[in-house]
């Protein structure tokens, strides 16, 4: 602020008036606060005129501190204040209301001149002010020596406060330098936030940093139509929009808020009991955002300033709750929400008449609106550097995990290969025993326990493959059935021992009078079976046969100096003449055994 303005401001506080009346303008200062020297009225139907004003004695000097503040009010309020110009020269002045949400100012201008009126509003067009302003602003021609009374009617649904001050044209000019500097820095703040926390969402594609950037645009808009650059720059054609656009535009920036706050401070899975009061903040925000469009204005403002104020406390209790679970972004977080809280509390009582309205009260939400924009962003900014930081422990963290890993593979690897060589050696030992228990069990499965001669199953299966090489080759093989004679008496004189002795020794004999490519088979008890290859006609055959009963003559020297002599009966069957499957060949040799046993008895 330049030193013209703040000489400028100084002389206006010395000449405050505390007094209702004529203000004299010969000694008045570049700036002059009306507050003080005005007279009130309240006009409860809303339907009083002019003249119906000027008679009532009802006027009363405005008995408050700071600006005229008639909180929510759905009367009409008139203002009344006398100018006196200087005698010996013309005044000019400008008259301010710093106030750009009023629904209506009108200013009734008394004088030698007669009546003059100026219409204004936000529900008028912006073009149509007297003078193309953020605020309501009256230019003033006094001629020198006169004396006007200036009448100002203010209505509007939303919060009634009407700051007057008069100013001349060149301090005004300069204190709008001031303020425009301030309000360009302030809304290029918020934009250079919400474009760089765009970009990282663009990058990270992280919700909150969404969030963030919503937060700040609904911020943007109820701080545009707050401070009246937003019907004077960007929506000055849409006054419908301006009749809402305060209520609607904070509401949406505490929907925004409450979404951002879940985000950040992940209050679904951290505090869930909080998240719910959030959750319902969040529909409460959205109700009244749309509430303006089928309610009146006034109930969604509030809303508003209430939900705003009771969401603020939220904030501050889940930023604690955080800060106290060890969330160290949670600082800036909860510092920034106990400024907007202090400017929302502010703002608050202002607009319901329990506070004054003064510079910090009109400019509270403004100033902590900005110090919670910077600090979110630091919090943001914390935020990523401790993901930085969790990353990079998590990384390393993960290096020694894969490092302990390898090292537990390799020593997995070379205990794993020592017992599978261990293993493998007891697998091929154990495959080599389950091989030789196999050919044994094959064994005792195809041979004579006793003599270790091959057994009925091995017999039939050498038969039927000899049949199938007959068959192939044309050729023909014998089968000789052997039934001893003589072995039971031996066996009920000399007993089971001395028997199966001799079975033994007669199969080795009968073993050595056959080819290898033959097969000597026992059947059970004093039965045998010999299977003879080799294509020979009937006539060989029955040679071998008596030499396999001459075998069997022969003495038999036992243990203990027994000796035995038996004989057998047998009998012989040749393929394909006697049959052409083992059972076939099987019951004639056997029937031939017989008959040779009965003859030779």
């Amino acid at each position: 602020m330049s030193r013209a303005l703040l000489f400028a401001l100084f002389l206006s506080l010395l000449s405050l008036r505390s007094l209702a009346g004529t203000l004299d303008l010969t000694a008045t200062a570049a700036l002059v606060d009306l507050s003080q020297a005005v007279e009130v009225y309240e006009d409860r139907s809303g339907s009083a005129s002019l003249d119906d004003v000027m008679a009532t004695d009802r006027f009363r000097a405005y008995a408050g501190s700071g600006a005229p503040n008639f909180g929510y009010s759905n009367s009409a309020w008139w203002l009344r204040v006398t100018l006196q110009a200087p005698s010996t020269l013309p005044v000019e002045r400008l008259l301010e209301v710093a106030f750009p949400t009023l629904d209506q100012v009108d200013l009734y201008r008394l004088g030698p001149a007669g009546r003059v009126h100026v219409e204004t509003g936000d529900r008028l067009p912006f073009a149509a002010r007297p003078l193309i302003h953020r605020h309501f602003v009256f230019p003033l021609q006094l001629a020198a020596g006169e004396t006007t009374t200036l009448y100002l009617r203010i209505a509007s649904e939303g919060t009634l406060t009407a700051p007057l001050r008069l100013w001349s044209p060149e301090a005004f000019h300069l204190a709008d330098q001031t303020s425009y500097a301030a309000h360009a820095l302030y809304y290029g703040m918020l934009i250079g936030l919400g474009l760089y926390n765009l970009l990282i969402w663009a990058r990270l594609r992280e919700p909150v940093y969404l969030a963030y950037v919503a937060f700040v645009a609904a911020m943007a808009v109820g701080q545009l139509a707050l401070s009246g650059f937003g019907y004077q720059f960007v929506w000055p054609d849409w006054s419908a929009w301006q009749s809402i656009s305060l209520s609607s535009g904070f509401a949406a920036t505490g929907l925004f808020g409450a979404w951002f706050t879940r985000l950040f401070l992940a209050t679904a899975s951290r505090h869930p009991r909080l998240d719910r009061w959030l959750s319902l903040s969040s529909a409460a925000f959205a109700l009244v955002a749309l509430a303006p469009l089928v309610l009146p204005y006034q109930w969604a403002a509030l809303a508003t300033s209430g939900i705003g104020f009771a969401f603020a406390v939220l904030a501050v209790f889940c930023g604690i709750s955080s800060l106290r679970q060890g969330n160290p972004a949670a600082r800036f977080f909860l510092i920034a929400w106990l400024v907007l809280l202090i400017g929302v509390a502010l703002m608050g009582l202002r607009n319901m008449a329990v506070l004054p309205t003064n510079f910090v009260t009109a400019n509270g939400i403004q100033f902590g609106s900005a110090l919670e924009m910077l600090l979110l962003s630091f919090a943001l900014a914390e935020r990523i550097s401790l993901l930085l930081k969790e990353k990079a422990t998590a990384t390393a963290r993960a290096l020694d995990s894969e490092r302990a890993r390898v090292h537990w593979l390799e020593e997995s690897e070379r205990l794993l290969e020592s017992r599978v060589a261990a293993r493998t050696h007891e697998l091929a030992e154990a495959n080599r025993q389950l091989q030789a228990s196999e050919a044994r069990l094959i064994e005792l499965a195809h041979h004579d326990g006793l003599t270790g001669l091959a057994n009925r199953v091995l017999l039939f299966d050498r038969i039927d493959q000899a049949i199938r090489r007959a068959q192939r080759n044309n050729g023909r093989f014998a089968v000789v059935v052997i039934d001893l004679d003589g072995f039971k008496a031996v066996n009920d004189t000399y007993g089971h021992q001395v028997g199966d002795q001799l079975l033994v020794e007669l199969a080795r004999r009968l073993e050595g009078q056959v080819r290898a490519s033959d097969t000597v088979a026992r059947l059970g008890g004093d039965e045998f079976v010999v299977l003879l290859e080799g294509g020979c006609e009937r006539e060989q055959y029955q040679v071998l046969v008596e030499k396999l009963r001459r075998v069997l003559g022969v003495p038999v020297g036992l243990a203990d100096g027994v000796t035995v002599t038996i004989g057998g009966s047998i009998g012989l069957a040749v393929f394909p003449a006697d049959g052409s499957r083992a059972s076939q060949l099987l019951s004639v040799a056997d029937h031939a055994m017989y008959v040779d046993k009965r003859t030779s008895v």
